[in-house]
């Protein structure tokens, strides 16, 4: 009798051992939110790998944070001299593109309702957010399951948030499209916490020392041109094109017709002549490869040396992010 009593108590150390060895969803969930929202500001830098094209396109993201809710991250593409900088300050968000000289000023509340993986902060409210968030443990590693809650999210619902289970820091975050196939990796090379700036830090210069490099007489008049086109896999749609010169070089109209209706604007990005901020209507929207602004019916964006607009009284604003994502070189003719 005695050695039955003395082995089921064992049992139970075991399994209260085991208990204690493994943490619960909730359990991680709080020490990741104290040791990522609680912080006073932060530092990283990472790489973002985007596969919704032909071929995969990278990206350099370094961000600045300093609460309450100061943000500036800067994002470049490998191999490129061309990069974008979006901040937030006290006196609003701007979006600045350094190759063109030019700073948008936008009244929004970004990031609050639009969620990004490379903001750590983000990813915390991602996985409180969705009460179906699964967890699962391989090796070193907790994976978070989560619901995306970004612009993209009717396209790429799904997030895989991989964390080191040492330093309960993110070490990539998959963005799966609807069959659960990654489209999006973002993986972070350096995280550093408890790191603050000053107000100062955060400001954004208008005066032209934003740009990168010094540009010649001919930069403002007009840029380099290729034709992009939207790739999205919609059924009875058409496309006419037609095109046109103008003092900036070559003005492309797409009409797309059918089950939806919408119309493409792009021409080369021209370079201002004063470098001032200027406001815009609608909210940034990261698309990853570039900020743009987006209204109820329209969508506009500058990336490689090309001023892209898109308007539609039928479209959603998801579809119209839809397609803006979808824009390749090579497409639909």
């Amino acid at each position: 009798m005695r050695s039955r009593i003395v082995a089921l108590l064992l049992v139970i150390v075991m399994v209260l051992l085991a208990a204690c060895g493994a943490p619960s969803k909730e359990d991680v969930t709080k020490k990741l939110s104290g040791k990522w929202n609680d912080t006073k500001g932060y530092e990283l830098k990472a790489t973002m790998e985007i596969k919704t094209g032909e071929e995969p396109r990278i990206y350099d993201v370094v961000v600045w944070y300093t609460k309450p809710a100061f943000y500036r991250v800067n994002v470049s593409q490998a191999g490129s001299e061309d990069s974008q900088m979006i901040v937030r300050n006290e006196e609003g968000v701007f979006v600045v593109t350094p190759s063109l000289g030019k700073t948008y000023k936008f009244q929004s509340d970004w990031p609050a309702q639009n969620s990004q993986a490379y903001l750590i902060g983000a990813l915390s409210d991602d996985i409180k957010a969705d009460k179906n968030a699964t967890m699962t443990e391989k090796d070193k590693t907790y994976i978070f399951e989560t619901a995306t809650r970004n612009n993209h999210k009717k396209v790429l619902p799904t997030q895989r948030i991989h964390i080191d289970k040492k330093t309960l820091l993110p070490t990539y975050v998959s963005v799966l499209d609807e069959n659960k196939e990654e489209k999006i990796r973002i993986t972070f090379k350096q995280i550093t916490l408890g790191k603050e700036r000053k107000a100062e830090d955060y400001a954004v210069e208008i005066d032209g020392s934003n740009i990168e490099k010094e540009q010649s007489p001919e930069d403002g008049k007009k840029t380099g041109f290729q034709t992009y086109y939207p790739t999205v896999n919609w059924e009875g749609i058409t496309l006419d094109e037609e095109q046109m010169e103008t003092a900036n070089g070559t003005r492309s109209f797409m009409t797309i017709s059918g089950s939806k209706e919408f119309i493409i604007v792009q021409e080369p990005a021209t370079v201002p002549d004063q470098k001032i901020a200027v406001s815009i209507e609608g909210d940034p929207v990261d698309l990853g490869f570039t900020v743009a602004a987006l209204t109820d019916n329209s969508i506009r964006w500058e990336s490689n040396g090309i001023s892209f607009f898109i308007a539609s009284e039928m479209l959603t604003q998801d579809e119209l992010i839809e397609v803006a994502s979808s824009m390749q070189a090579e497409g639909m003719k």
